[in-house]
């Protein structure tokens, strides 16, 4: 979907994010996924709010006490009960310690402590009896001798065995395949690993449907881990690195198909904006800049300010990543917001920090006297490793740095998804839950078979499940977080939440307009909550 093109009037927040598009060439970073927490943080209490529309039932909640909850374009119908997450289904549990049942009627995990029903097919138990059975001293098979009648015996039981797995396995559908296959993964289980994921190689495609899309890319990211080369298949992808031109064509096709990024973007400008809106001298710190083009959609609403345009300073935070797909330094961003800000009659200053997170210190920000300030995190700081990976903790060091400059308001985008600090096989549920709605987000977009949108999801989102699924350790810097986390983390540094305006959520509204009818806003505890049916996927909110 395109942006509307036409001029909006003076003052409206639609200003903060609608103008003509041919000057935007969106940059989408590598592993910036749009990512709601199938668990709650276990130190807090939920809420759950039933939302009934004339298709379909939400149920909208926080990881922390719910007063007041604004649902746009809904139903008045509102019920309240505990324990459950934004978006979340009725049935999904809601804690670390009640995982979600993985293979409902095939299996149990031994990991994650679920039970589950026979659905009348007999399938319950069948893969971990026949591993039991696989790993018994009598199926033990030593090449090095002679075959016996004995070893006949054994590799006769041993191909049996293969092919009831391969029977059950055929009969499953790609969701509980993929946990099945998991779980074997977890466990070390290569023989049983091997077959299930040859089965589901058979039934992905990158073409098909999302659920066979993500399958595909989830497929590799186990195999990554099964192989230990998790890092190196990240990477590379079984793929050429494109071009910064062919990497930027693929983060346009997501930026105009899907609202995400529209939504951080927007919703941090009307933020920013209103903060702003009595200041003459502002500037910003965008912890994550890419292209700049967020701020070409500030630059325009800046002059059209009543009073005249203030002055306005950018100090943008970069990485290598960004530098790839720009085709240059941050240098070029710098040149381009002038070029702009000066059309406009915008006196403006670019400050180039050309530094991952992880490196930023006080003096490369360059925060002056007499400026208003206002930092924007923007789906960044997931990336940032926390004291589960270095004792560092350059997660909370930095929110500490930027709570130390007294900025007047702080935006943050992320997505609501758990997979920090979660183990391997809870971090696959999770990551399979989120990608599955994201996935068929994408597919009402664009023709399955697109050549664009093939390339966009294996360069700009296939690069993150893998990541999820087959990194660890500091090789793992896909490590999101639920809003009931990264509230303890702001509050721990100082931060106080500021409720947002409402015309922060009619702004986004409205843009959704231009979108499927499955993506959903709602407001709790002046938190916006971004969503495609039941699945929260993004928030954004606001601090200082």
């Amino acid at each position: 979907m395109q942006a509307s093109q036409g001029p909006r009037r003076m003052g409206s927040a639609h200003e903060l994010y609608h103008q003509p598009m041919q000057q935007v060439q969106q940059y989408y970073t590598p592993c910036r996924a749009f990512d709601n927490s199938i668990y709650n943080d276990s130190s807090s209490s939920g809420t759950q709010i039933s939302l009934k529309t004339q298709n379909e039932q939400f149920f909208i909640m926080d990881s922390f006490p719910v007063t007041d909850c604004a649902i746009y374009d809904a139903a008045p119908s509102v019920s309240v009960s505990s324990n459950r997450s934004p978006f979340s289904p009725q049935c999904s549990p809601s804690c670390m310690s009640e995982p979600r049942r993985s293979f409902e009627n095939a299996c149990i995990s031994s990991a994650s402590g679920c039970s589950g029903a026979d659905d009348g097919s007999g399938k319950k138990h069948v893969l971990r009896e026949l591993n039991n059975k696989l790993l018994r001293p009598e199926y033990d098979i030593d090449d090095s001798c002679s075959c016996s009648f004995d070893d006949a015996v054994a590799k006769s039981s041993s191909l049996t065995w293969r092919n009831q797995v391969l029977d059950v396995a055929s009969r499953l559908d790609l969701n509980d395949l993929l946990i099945s296959s998991a779980e074997a993964v977890a466990e070390a289980d290569v023989t049983t690993a091997e077959i299930l994921l040859s089965v589901l190689e058979k039934r992905v495609s990158i073409s098909g449907e999302p659920m066979q899309r993500l399958s595909a890319y989830m497929l590799e990211g186990l195999r990554a881990r099964l192989l230990s080369s998790g890092s190196i298949i990240y990477k590379k992808l079984k793929c050429n690195e494109p071009t910064s031109s062919e990497l930027l064509s693929y983060m346009d096709v997501l930026y105009h198909i899907c609202p995400y990024f529209k939504f951080a973007y927007m919703s941090a400008n009307v933020v920013i904006g209103e903060a702003m809106k009595n200041e003459s001298r502002i500037h910003v710190i965008d912890f994550q800049i890419a292209q700049g083009n967020q701020w070409v959609f500030f630059i325009h609403y800046l002059a059209r300010r009543p009073g005249g345009p203030p002055f306005l300073r950018i100090t943008g935070v970069d990485d290598s990543q960004s530098a790839h797909a720009r085709g240059g330094g941050l240098q070029l961003v710098g040149e381009r917001l002038a070029t702009i800000a000066e059309s406009c009659g915008v006196l403006f200053e670019f400050h180039n920090a050309a530094l991952s997170g992880c490196q930023v210190k006080l003096e490369d920000l360059q925060v002056r006297h007499g400026e208003s300030l206002a930092v924007n995190f923007p789906f960044m700081l997931h990336h940032m490793p926390d004291e589960s990976v270095s004792t560092m903790n350059h997660r909370d060091r930095l929110l500490r740095l930027v709570k130390s400059l007294s900025p007047k308001i702080v935006s943050l985008v992320e997505q609501e998804m758990n997979t920090n600090t979660a183990p391997f096989l809870l971090r696959f549920r999770e990551t399979l839950d989120y990608h599955k709605a994201m996935f068929e987000s994408v597919d009402v977009a664009r023709p399955r078979d697109d050549k664009l949108r093939i390339s966009a999801e294996e360069h700009c989102i296939a690069r993150d499940v893998v990541n999820l699924i087959a990194c660890e350790g500091a090789d793992r810097v896909e490590r999101q977080e639920p809003f009931g986390k990264w509230k303890s983390r702001l509050t721990m540094a100082g931060f106080t939440q500021c409720p947002l305006s409402p015309s922060v959520g009619e702004a986004i509204n409205g843009m959704l307009k231009e979108y499927s009818s499955n993506y959903s806003l709602a407001e709790s505890q002046g938190v916006l909550y971004l969503g495609w049916k039941t699945r929260a996927l993004a928030t954004s909110s606001a601090w200082q």
